[in-house]
């Protein structure tokens, strides 16, 4: 009698994604977020409860934080957190997942985060957060601030990156990306581009102006200027209408200056 042989493959483990972002959990950039990734695993939102744009990695000291389940997705388990959206991946780790993600992605942003954006980004904090933990992370972003956005043409490419990281083709402890997707039609899109940062900023400006009490106060605006014309650049990629994805890092060593100080200086 022939005996059958079958060899039991052990089931894939369904990678567990927590998605955060820093407009707040009704932002309809989280809910794009949400819908381009749904496919890929398990999916948990703990996210802020109002808008936390502008908040870098700021994190709540001092006054207690409150988590509050949320049904702003269906049946998708989600949670609001009244902190910064660094609080939030913190106690999505600690309190809501008791264990680390495969994946945390942070996003869709209202707004680009290319250039000197990175370091006053809600967005990418939540995401240097995760990486800081040695959990792979991405921050998303659309150029364009309104609340009537159309995320549509993300979607593609989000889900394409995301499946490219959670692959693990990608070799790095620390492992976060910035990701900008140019505001255009899906059809003017050119592809995906890795980039560096530029160096770009805001001439700032503070208009002083008079409450209606008569005290004074400043309103901060400014213009977006790019000093580096190079053509590696977030900017140059999305003034081109390519989606920019810049690999970025918690550690701030200048590491070139360091062994300069070292060849050169006694101290």
């Amino acid at each position: 009698m022939n005996r059958l042989l079958f060899t039991i493959m052990p089931k894939k483990k369904t990678p567990t994604i927590l998605i955060t972002n820093d407009d707040g959990i009704s932002a309809p950039g989280i809910r794009a977020l949400v819908e381009a990734v749904k496919e890929l695993g398990k999916i948990v939102v703990v996210a802020p409860d109002k808008p936390q744009s502008g908040m870098g990695h700021a994190i709540t000291i001092g006054q207690p934080l409150r988590l509050t389940k949320s049904k702003e997705f269906g049946d998708i388990e989600a949670y609001t957190c009244s902190g910064t959206p660094v609080d939030c991946v913190k106690l999505a780790v600690d309190k809501v997942l008791h264990q680390k993600p495969d994946i945390c992605l942070s996003g869709i942003n209202h707004g680009a985060n290319h250039s000197i954006n990175v370091i006053y980004s809600g967005t990418m904090s939540a995401a240097l957060e995760a990486s800081i933990e040695s959990i792979p992370s991405i921050g998303f972003s659309l150029m364009d601030y309104s609340i009537e956005a159309n995320f549509e043409p993300s979607k593609k490419y989000i889900k394409q990156i995301v499946t490219e990281v959670l692959a693990g083709k990608i070799k790095d402890k620390h492992l976060c990306l910035n990701v900008n997707i140019p505001a255009v039609d899906a059809s003017l899109i050119r592809g995906i581009k890795v980039c560096r940062q530029a160096y770009a900023k805001y001439e700032e400006d503070f208009i002083d102006r008079k409450d209606p009490h008569g005290k004074s106060y400043f309103w901060l605006t400014g213009a977006f200027v790019n000093f580096d014309k190079s053509k590696d650049t977030d900017v140059w990629a999305l003034k081109h209408n390519y989606v920019s994805v810049v690999p970025v890092q918690f550690d701030l060593t200048n590491h070139l200056l360091k062994k300069q100080l070292e060849k050169n200086i006694r101290w």
